[in-house]
């Protein structure tokens, strides 16, 4: 098993393959082992890859400075693939589940129950920070641990809220640790690799792109029992986690509020759609009592 994870980390470090790929390696070869030895014109016809992807693929496959990038990452920070025991149990269920995540921080938060996602605009309101205080800082104080992106907004402010009251928090990032984004969020970054645990799929030295944040939604949403959106606008990005959630049959709670203000429309087109109203915090702390016997981590 321990030869089998050192590929899978390795083959994932490689250009020219997607998760769907490495997949389709693992049917072919359960060890992995026979991918070395095949050329990139025998890689590209039995897996179905575009020649100049199979060319690349092989070539990384046998670069030293990769191997040698790769052997530093493992001394910095945790990796973590679908077949470690510490792998929730709750994301291998989701649809294009994370095949290897890259760790800092306390990597026992995985295993704790509940985790609860807390996300919403990039652009708050005077009044986001109070609506936390009143139905998020409850969830905190019962040990729950929020999760999110760290992104500005919501994002932050959960975090914030949760390191400032001892809770526990996980940031899902969309870009490697060596390149934080956004960058004012460096200061919170370390606080929760001190105070809590950052995960990402993509290596250290990847930098942020576009796609890779409706990427990492599907892994916010896929290690919570149910997420719960505070403000968002009607054209939210906060919707494509919301989607993922309920693609991935998981709770999903909506905060209503003013129909004057634009913070509050993608929270009741949510509600609309079946998201659940919350009005006390209790909404959601007695949905956990009903979910959490047939819940799985």
């Amino acid at each position: 098993m321990e030869v089998f994870r050192k590929r899978l980390i390795h083959i994932h470090r490689c250009r020219g393959v997607t998760r769907r790929t490495i997949r389709k390696f693992i049917r072919y070869d359960p060890t992995l082992k026979s991918i070395y030895s095949l050329n990139a014109s025998e890689i590209s016809q039995f897996f179905s890859l575009p020649l100049n992807k199979a060319s690349l693929f092989h070539s990384d496959l046998r670069n030293p400075a990769l191997k040698s990038r790769l052997r530093h990452d493992l001394k910095t920070v945790d990796v973590i693939t679908a077949v470690d025991g510490i792998y929730p149990y709750v994301l291998k269920t989701i649809k294009d589940a994370p095949l290897v995540l890259y760790a800092i921080g306390n990597i026992d938060l995985l295993k704790q129950n509940p985790i609860f996602s807390v996300i919403g605009t990039r652009r708050p309101s005077r009044e986001a920070m109070l609506k936390m205080e009143k139905y998020v800082l409850p969830l905190i104080q019962n040990n729950w641990v929020i999760v999110s992106g760290m992104a500005t907004g919501i994002d932050s402010y959960a975090h914030q809220l949760t390191i400032s009251n001892n809770g526990s928090t996980i940031a899902v990032l969309g870009s490697g640790f060596n390149h934080i984004y956004p960058r004012q969020n460096t200061k919170l970054f370390r606080r929760i690799a001190e105070k809590g645990l950052l995960l990402s799929e993509y290596s250290p030295d990847t930098p942020p792109e576009r796609f890779y944040f409706p990427e990492r939604n599907r892994i916010i949403s896929g290690l919570s029992f149910g997420t719960f959106v505070i403000e968002a606008t009607e054209k939210s990005g906060t919707l494509i986690t919301v989607d993922q959630a309920l693609d991935q049959g998981r709770e999903v709670y909506a905060l209503p509020g003013s129909p004057l203000t634009p913070y509050t429309k993608g929270c009741h087109k949510m509600i609309q759609d079946g998201a659940k109203l919350v009005q006390e915090p209790e909404d959601i702390l007695e949905d956990w009592v009903r979910i959490e016997p047939n819940w799985v981590i």
